[in-house]
C-alpha cells in the first residue's frame, strides 16, 4: 500500500509538472490575445508562478549572460566556497543542516542607483552585460505588471505607481550558483521561503534543475527551459490584490552532480512606497469582516522579512497589521 500511495504522489507530480504554466508572449499579438490573458490570469491566480518563452530578450544575449556568470564562478566564487563548505564541515554532516543553504551569491543593485561599477572581481565584459540585461528585465518587469493590471481589472500603470514611492523601485539582481552537494537530503540549496517583494524574474540554468514550488501540498519542479524566463509574484503582489493572486512558497534542492545557475532579479517597491490593498479589489463584505492585508511601509516589511525569511508568511502580514498607522496615502490612492 505504501509503494502505491508512493507511486499516486509520483504520479501527481509528475502531472503537475506538464500542466505547469508555460506562456509565450508573443501570444499577445494578434487572435491569441484573450488566450495568452487568460493564462496569465490563471497562473497568478492558481500557481503563483510561470514561465515565459518569446520574451523578447534575445537568445544569443541570454548565452552571453549564462556563459559570462558560469566563468565568473569558476575564476572567482568556486574556490571561495570550497573552503567556506571545509571550514564548517559541511562535507560530512550526518543530521540535517537548517540554518544555512548550499549555495554561492552576490547581490548587484540596479535601482533607484546602481552598485554594479563598485561590486568587485567583476570583468568589465560582465558588468556591461549586466547592467544591460537589468534593463531588459525592467523594462519587461513593467511590460507584465501592466498585464497583471489588465486582468485585475485596475487602470494601466496602477501597480507601477504603488511600487514607485519617491525615487521610484527597487530593482536588483541575486546571482547564484549551487555547486554539486553530497548530501542533498540534509542540506537544501536554498531553503523554503516566500519571496518578500514583488515580481520576480529569474534566468535559471536549463541543464541542473532543483527549483521546486509547493502546490497542493505538493512540492512540483520548476521545469528548467532553455532560454526562458521564469516569473513568481512575492508578498507585496498578494497584499496589493487583497489575496487574489498569492506568493508561493518554494525552495532550491542540491544537486549531487552539476553546478546549477540562477539569476533571481526582483522588481520590488521602492522603500518609501506605501503598501496596501488596491481599493477596487476590497470586497464591502470582507472590509466589514476586517479580513483586509495590512497597510505598511514597504521596507518596514523587510526589517521585519529580514528575520523571518524562513518562516509562514501570514504572522508576517499580522505583525504588519499590529503596527499599522495612519500612513498618509499621498497621491496613489485612485478609487
Amino acid at each position: 500500500r505504501e509503494r502505491e500511495r508512493e507511486k499516486e504522489t509520483h504520479t501527481k507530480r509528475e502531472r503537475e509538472m506538464e500542466n505547469f504554466p508555460i506562456i509565450n508572449l508573443e501570444g499577445l499579438n494578434g487572435e491569441g490575445r484573450k488566450a495568452t490573458m487568460e493564462k496569465i490570469k490563471d497562473a497568478c491566480e492558481n500557481w503563483g508562478f510561470f514561465e515565459l518563452v518569446s520574451h523578447g530578450i534575445p537568445t544569443e544575449f541570454l548565452d552571453t549572460v549564462e556563459r559570462l556568470t558560469k566563468e565568473h564562478y569558476r575564476q572567482c566564487l568556486e574556490q571561495r566556497f570550497k573552503e567556506l563548505v571545509a571550514s564548517k564541515g559541511l562535507e560530512a554532516v550526518k543530521t540535517e543542516v537548517n540554518d544555512m543553504d548550499w549555495e554561492s551569491t552576490f547581490y548587484l543593485r540596479h535601482l533607484p542607483k546602481s552598485n554594479i561599477s563598485e561590486v568587485p572581481d567583476l570583468e568589465d565584459q560582465y558588468r556591461n552585460v549586466m547592467k544591460e540585461f537589468a534593463l531588459k528585465l525592467e523594462k519587461l518587469a513593467e511590460q507584465l505588471l501592466d498585464l497583471l493590471c489588465e486582468n485585475l481589472g485596475l487602470e494601466q500603470g496602477y501597480l507601477k505607481k504603488a511600487f514607485y514611492g519617491t525615487n521610484g523601485p527597487t530593482f536588483g539582481t541575486k546571482v547564484s550558483n549551487y555547486p554539486p552537494c553530497p548530501n542533498p537530503e540534509l542540506i537544501k540549496g536554498l531553503r523554503a521561503h516566500t519571496d518578500a517583494g514583488g515580481l520576480i524574474l529569474l534566468f535559471q540554468d536549463d541543464k541542473v534543475s532543483g527549483l521546486q514550488l509547493l502546490k497542493d501540498g505538493q512540492w512540483i519542479d520548476v521545469p528548467p527551459m532553455r532560454h526562458s524566463i521564469v516569473i513568481n509574484l512575492g508578498d507585496q503582489l498578494e497584499v496589493i490584490t487583497n489575496g487574489k493572486y498569492k506568493s508561493v512558497e518554494h525552495r532550491v534542492i542540491a544537486q549531487t552532480d552539476g553546478t546549477r545557475m540562477s539569476i533571481a532579479s526582483f522588481y520590488n517597491p521602492g522603500s518609501d512606497a506605501v503598501i496596501y490593498p488596491a481599493p477596487t479589489l476590497v470586497e464591502k463584505e470582507a472590509e466589514e469582516k476586517n479580513q483586509v492585508y495590512p497597510k505598511f511601509v514597504f521596507e518596514d516589511y523587510m526589517k521585519l522579512y529580514a528575520g523571518l525569511k524562513f518562516q509562514p508568511k501570514e504572522p508576517r502580514f499580522e505583525a504588519m497589521k499590529a503596527v499599522e498607522t495612519n500612513i498618509s496615502l499621498g497621491p496613489i490612492a485612485t478609487a
